[in-house]
Parts: structure tokens; C-alpha cells; sequence
């Protein structure tokens, strides 16, 4: 008779396993302890986010003018000397702007390699306070190197300190630094400092050009407390099109390094939300718990940490980073195929596995499988019909959203007890394994070849065979075994069960249900020999539906959740009009001010000013003209030759404006094109090299982040056969103050619309040439 307590503590087991996933990788946080003055302390880092956080201060802000000026007194007050460097700098992408960064060196006893501490301390335009991203950052490196200089501790490496401006702007700071600074020579290794939400675990990303066993193994050698990473989040990220400060250091600079950021209650990032009492203290309190020994391990060790191979490798509770080379991945796979076909065929010969009930076993898993995805792609789609206010919501990624996870997990989990419940019986569990088991091999085998970082998944696949092999030879295995042998798969992959919603956005929920209902096929060899299946189908139905009730009283907007909505007002000087825009997809008691109760739809996908998440406008009203300065405009032919010509073109704003933006019809090719005596860097396409400017996809041609009034000089050179001309959108966030549109105050439900211009004056002009 099954052992009803062994059932009781093997479910109570696999529980624990699952709160040590959401609980066992951050440090606790009490305000009340007292820290000694030569370790780091959360309380002291929170009181510089409350300072650098009082208010937005991007770029050409008066506030972000104040926030340098701290950063540079507290420099100062530990008796270092600082020091800012300001430029032009321009992109690869098109983007330019003038930053201001921020740095201090202290000399080690060694040759001068040096390791950088890293982060920016520029907010994003216009309304986010940014005490995430990244007043943490900044606070973590302050109170840090605080700690580190109160222990009057010698070290051989010298050690920079560099926040970056206008990260914000195109990782303009990191390019600066990287190409004019002489300290860049001397950089081997950094730490970046992130975050794009306001809580949650910090992520530790690699950044190498090469291979990166060299850096895990300097990371475990640093032995921080609360590592959480994983080789699978590495290879996506080399996959995909990064955007850290660095990125930059490692792609212009050679430089590697790591990246830590943080990035749950993503609906914070880049918001007016995002201030010091959103901020989670453990995630603040984890930065530190990286910088510190990482600092410690760094300051007398090899700093050029050139690797002769990739490692897997993924975190485990209690901070253990478990990780081997990539060589072994193939040999694992292949010693598990054969352990898995050894072991069925054992199976087989000794009558223990039944060919039907075997095949039988594809059944519950592919119908789980697909019907779990199915039913929460349609419940998302559902939500997104019945709730159109989510897609207000930039991020993707709504306030309820973690509701939403949960209740698709234990919606999938209904999914999975009722059908295996349904479909098979508790003697045929070593048989109904079969199918899982095999299909993760073949996925293993797919990862080998496409997605090497995920090929650790090999581990739990191994104590499947095991578990097998344990259920072939007893009719009632041990379920606390059979739970501790399932312990593996519930570390390794219930991770990504919730990460991939909040990385990605909840449009990609039903991943979390595929996630769910793959990981429930490890645990068979425990559920399938369960007598109350049916009652834990019950139980998460129930628990599905709570949860999705709380999601829904929680899916209105209010002062702790906070509508986003957007106004621009645009002067056309061509046309001598001037228009309301809006990027919103439903109206509010502010914006019906202007677009009234059913608002035009506005079609067109005019300028989308270089949004994030490429919004367009969508509604569109007639405004009042107003005395507006224009800017000045000298666009002259400079110079001739056989096949071009060259150009000279000078903007100069007659007003204060945050942001100058060019476009221009894709086919005009420029030979060169420098801004401000700044050329792109090249882009490398296959075997060809070219700057942005001479092939293009849109029309989108340059984007200049002003500061005060700045004169834009442009020199370019087009075929002979083409006449240059342009559009220029030329913005100020200072919407709300203008006293001759007299636009009201939000209401304090109600935030600024993120990841697009908003709250601005705009004068849109033509420009070309007037003998044209």
C-alpha cells in the first residue's frame, strides 16, 4: 500500500524546493541593524537613491545638473579626485548627444591595469525619477567604494570610477569614454551596475567578445552570496541586440566585464513611478553583495581574462554556481540517449514497460502541453479584449501581471492533474514517463546545436533515467525519493517558469504554461503515483481562479497604479497649422480636453520619434496657434566634384529644446555625413562596412539629444543626382508650462506615457535648398 505520509512529504518537499526558488537569493534586508563603517550598508546606498531620485534629471535638465554635482561632492568628501569629461559623441544608430561623464581613478600599487566600477547616472526623458535605473547603480558604487576606502585596504590594481551620462541617449557616455579617454587604455575588466524594473533578483550577465570560462571562473573564485545567472540567459543575450553601457566597452573597447541588474516590476521602468519608495531594498542590498567581494577578489587579481572555452553554467539556492565546459555537452547527450535506450530496453525484455500503455503516454503529455498554451494564449487574449486599458501600458508588462503568471501556471497545472488524472492509472507511471522523458532528450539535442547555453537541461534528464530506472524495478517506489531525485528539475527550470513574462512582456504568458506543464512531466514520477490527483486539479482550479479574481479588482488604474497617457502639441510650419497628437489607445478625463469622447483615429505612422517600442500616434485634434521661435536654418553647397556634391547645414535653436530629429526619404544615400565634427562608427554588415547614414532602411536619418542651444553643424555629401532634403522635428518637454496653451496638471492618477515624446512643443520644417 503507497506510504500516505511518504506522499505528504514529498509534495511538502517539492513546495519547499519551489519557495527556495523565490526566497533563497537575496539578502535580508533590516533597517534597523547597524553596519560597520568598512562593510556596505543598504540603509546608507537608499539614503544617496533618495537624494539623486528627487526629481527626473535627464539630460539638460536643471536637475540632472544638481544630481552630477552631488555624485561629484560625495567623490570628493572621501578625498578622491574627480574629474568630468564632455564631448560630442555619435552612434553607431544615428544618435548624438553631448555628455557629461563622471570619473575618479584610484592608483593601485601595480602597472596600472585598472578595474572599472561602472554605471550611468543620467535618467530617462522626461518624467522618470530613475532611483532604479540607475540611482541604485550610482548608490551602490558610492557606498561601495566608501566601504572599500574606510578598510584602508592596499591593493595592486588601479580602480576607476566611471558614471556615464546619456545612457539614456545611445550609450553616448560609455562611447565617449571609450573613444577619447586615455584612462580606456588601462581598462581590462568592469562591473556595470543596472536595472530595468524597481525589484527582484539582480541578474549577473556576461560581456566578452571571446569565451567566458576565464570569467566564471573568476566569478565563483569572488564567491559573492547571492549569485543568481545562468549560461541560457547568455547565449540569448549574444544573440541579441544589447544596449548596456557594457556593451559599448566590450564591442569598441575590447573590454570585458559584468553586468548586474535587477529587472521585476517592470511597469516601473522608465516611468514617473520609478522613485526611492518603489525601489526594493533586497535588490539594492543584492548590488552590494556583488560589488563588494567582486571589488575585493578584483583589486590584486588578473584583470585581462582572456578564456580558451565556454563554460555552462547556472546558480543553484544558497549560492552555489554550478558549471562545466561545452565540450561535455555532446558527450552527455550522448551518454543519455544511451542510458535512456538501455533502460527501455530493459524495460521491455523484462515485460516491466507495455508498448501501449508507452505510446498511451504521448497522449496526456502532448494534449497538456498544447492545451495549457492554447487556453492561456486565448485567457491573455481575453484579458487584453476585456481590459483594453492594459494597452496602455508600453512595457507589456501590466501592474496585475504577476497574477497573471501565477494564475497561468496553476491553470496549466488544472491542465495537467485532470489529464493525466483522466487518462492513465498510478501502475502505468514508469511507462507514462517514457514519453516526456524522450521528448527532452530531443529537445536536449535541439539545444546542443542552437541554444548551447540551455544544454545544462541534460541534468534533470539524467535523474529522470534514474528515477526509471528506480520505477522499473519497484511497483511502489519511495515518493520522497522520487522527489528528492526530482529536486534538479524544479531548481533548474523553475526559474524561467516566470522570468521569460517579465523579460518579455505577458504576450508571451502561454510560455509560461508550456514552461509549467514541461516541468510537471519531470515531476511524474512523483504526481503519477499520487491517489488525489483529481483534488489537485481542484485545488489549482481554485487557486487559477483567486488568482485571476485579484487580478481583476487589481486591473483598474489608481494613485498606486497609475494611468499613462501622452500629449504633444505640433506646429507644422509648412502648413501653418498646429495640431494636439496622442499616443493613447482610450481616452481619460485629461486627454478628452482636447480629443473629446470618441477621438480621431490619426492613421498615419508620421515620425515615430525613435520610440522604444515603435508607438505611433493615434489621436490627432486641431489646436491653437501659438507665437512659437522657428529655428535657424542654413543649408548651403559647399564644395563640387565629378560625382558629388557636399553641403553644409546649420540648425540653431531660437528656444530651449531637448531633442533635434531629422528625417529623410530612405533613398538618399550620403557618401559622408559628420555631425558636429563626429562621424559614425562603421557598421559591419558580412563582409561590408558602412556608417548608417549611407544604407538605409528608414527614414528616421539623425537624432540630436540638445542641451541649451546648441548650434547643429552638419557636413554631408550626396550623388549629383540628388537634391538633399529634410524634415525636422524640433521638441521641448515643456508642454505643461507653456502658459499660452495652458495645458492642466495630471491628475495624481495619472502619469506621463513612457518610451515616447511626450509632454512637448514641437515645431515640424522642411527643410531644402531655396534656389530649389
Amino acid at each position: 500500500m503507497l506510504n500516505r505520509f511518504s506522499a505528504v512529504f514529498a509534495f511538502l518537499l517539492i513546495v519547499l524546493a519551489i519557495w527556495l526558488h523565490y526566497y533563497s537569493n537575496q539578502p535580508y534586508y533590516d533597517p534597523s541593524e547597524a553596519t560597520p563603517e568598512t562593510e556596505f550598508s543598504t540603509t546608507r546606498a537608499f539614503s544617496h537613491v533618495e537624494q539623486i531620485a528627487q526629481q527626473p534629471h535627464y539630460v539638460g535638465s536643471a536637475a540632472h545638473s544638481r544630481v552630477r554635482n552631488y555624485i561629484i561632492n560625495q567623490l570628493q568628501e572621501m578625498d578622491l579626485q574627480v574629474q568630468v569629461q564632455e564631448g560630442y559623441n555619435l552612434n553607431n544608430t544615428g544618435e548624438m548627444a553631448r555628455p557629461q561623464n563622471i570619473l575618479s581613478r584610484i592608483e593601485g600599487s601595480g602597472s596600472g591595469e585598472a578595474l572599472v566600477l561602472m554605471t550611468h547616472y543620467d535618467s530617462d526623458p522626461h518624467s522618470s525619477f530613475g532611483a532604479s535605473d540607475a540611482g541604485s547603480g550610482v548608490a551602490t558604487i558610492l557606498e561601495g567604494i566608501r566601504a572599500f576606502l574606510a578598510g584602508n585596504t592596499s591593493h595592486d590594481n588601479d580602480i576607476i570610477l566611471l558614471f556615464t551620462d546619456a545612457e539614456e541617449l545611445g550609450l553616448n557616455g560609455a562611447g565617449l569614454f571609450v573613444n577619447e579617454h586615455p584612462w580606456v587604455k588601462d581598462a581590462k575588466l568592469a562591473l556595470n551596475f543596472e536595472s530595468r524594473g524597481s525589484g527582484g533578483n539582480s541578474f549577473m550577465l556576461l560581456e566578452t567578445n571571446n569565451t567566458n570560462s576565464a570569467l566564471i571562473k573568476a566569478f565563483k573564485e569572488a564567491n559573492p552570496q547571492f549569485p543568481v545567472t545562468n549560461s541560457l540567459a547568455y547565449s540569448v543575450y549574444k544573440m541579441l541586440p544589447n544596449d548596456t553601457d557594457l556593451t559599448v566597452l566590450r564591442e569598441q573597447g575590447n573590454i570585458n566585464g559584468f553586468n548586474f541588474a535587477f529587472i521585476d516590476d517592470h511597469f516601473d521602468y522608465h516611468t514617473a513611478t520609478d522613485i526611492p519608495e518603489n525601489l526594493d531594498k533586497e535588490s539594492l542590498a543584492q548590488q552590494g553583495s556583488y560589488l563588494m567581494p567582486l571589488l575585493y577578489h578584483f583589486k590584486d587579481a588578473e584583470l585581462s581574462l582572456d578564456s580558451t572555452e565556454d563554460f555552462l553554467y547556472f546558480d543553484l539556492p544558497f549560492g552555489k554556481i554550478i558549471s562545466y565546459p561545452f565540450s561535455w555537452i555532446f558527450p552527455m547527450l550522448l551518454i543519455a540517449g544511451i542510458l535512456f535506450l538501455t533502460l527501455i530496453t530493459y524495460g521491455f525484455t523484462t515485460k516491466r514497460l507495455k508498448l501501449k500503455p508507452v505510446l498511451k503516454g504521448f497522449i496526456p503529455f502532448l494534449l497538456s502541453l498544447t492545451i495549457s498554451g492554447v487556453l492561456v494564449y486565448l485567457l491573455w487574449q481575453f484579458c487584453l479584449l476585456i481590459y483594453p486599458e492594459y494597452s496602455e501600458m508600453e512595457q507589456g508588462f501590466t501592474y496585475n501581471g504577476y497574477y497573471y503568471i501565477y494564475a497561468s501556471i496553476f491553470l496549466s497545472l488544472t491542465v495537467c492533474f485532470y489529464i493525466y488524472r483522466k487518462t492513465s492509472e498510478s501502475k502505468y507511471t514508469a511507462s507514462l514517463f517514457v514519453a516526456p522523458l524522450f521528448f527532452w532528450l530531443l529537445l536536449c539535442a535541439l539545444l546542443a546545436f542552437v541554444l548551447k547555453g540551455a544544454a545544462y537541461f541534460i541534468i534533470p534528464i539524467f535523474f529522470g533515467i534514474l528515477q526509471l530506472f528506480v520505477m522499473l524495478r519497484q511497483k511502489h517506489p519511495n515518493l520522497l525519493l522520487m522527489a528528492v531525485l526530482s529536486l534538479p528539475a524544479i531548481l533548474i527550470l523553475m526559474p524561467f517558469v516566470d522570468a521569460f513574462p517579465v523579460a518579455l512582456g505577458l504576450k508571451i504568458l502561454f510560455v509560461a504554461a508550456i514552461l509549467t506543464v514541461l516541468l510537471f512531466s519531470l515531476l511524474l514520477p512523483v504526481f503519477g503515483y499520487f491517489r488525489r490527483n483529481k483534488a489537485l486539479a481542484v485545488l489549482s482550479f481554485v487557486v487559477f481562479n483567486i488568482l485571476f479574481l485579484i487580478a481583476h479588482f487589481k486591473s483598474d488604474f489608481s494613485t498606486e497604479r497609475p494611468k499613462p497617457n501622452s500629449l504633444v502639441y505640433l506646429l507644422d510650419v509648412d502648413t501653418d497649422e498646429a495640431r494636439w497628437f496622442s499616443y493613447d489607445r482610450m481616452p481619460d478625463e485629461w486627454t478628452t480636453n482636447y480629443f473629446g469622447e470618441e477621438p480621431v483615429i490619426y492613421p498615419s505612422k508620421m515620425a515615430n520619434f525613435d520610440s522604444k517600442y515603435g508607438s505611433t500616434f493615434t489621436y490627432r485634434a486641431p489646436a491653437p496657434k501659438i507665437d512659437l521661435q522657428e529655428p535657424g536654418i542654413l543649408l548651403q553647397l559647399t564644395n563640387s566634384s565629378a560625382n558629388t556634391n557636399g553641403y553644409s547645414l546649420k540648425i540653431a535653436s531660437n528656444r530651449e529644446v531637448n531633442r533635434l530629429e531629422l528625417f529623410a526619404d530612405p533613398d538618399l544615400d550620403f557618401e559622408e555625413f559628420k555631425v558636429n565634427g563626429k562621424t559614425a562608427d562603421r557598421i559591419k554588415l558580412g563582409e561590408e562596412s558602412f556608417h548608417v547614414f549611407k544604407k538605409r532602411w528608414n527614414k528616421k536619418l539623425l537624432l540630436y539629444h540638445a542641451a541649451g542651444k546648441d548650434t547643429l553643424r552638419i557636413h554631408f555629401s550626396l550623388p549629383k543626382d540628388k537634391e538633399p532634403e529634410f524634415v525636422l522635428y524640433e521638441s521641448s518637454y515643456d508642454l505643461l508650462e507653456n502658459s499660452e496653451l495652458n495645458v492642466p496638471k495630471r491628475q495624481d492618477w495619472m502619469i506621463p506615457r513612457p518610451f515616447v515624446v511626450n509632454d512637448a512643443v514641437i515645431i515640424k520644417k522642411t527643410i531644402k535648398r531655396k534656389n530649389n
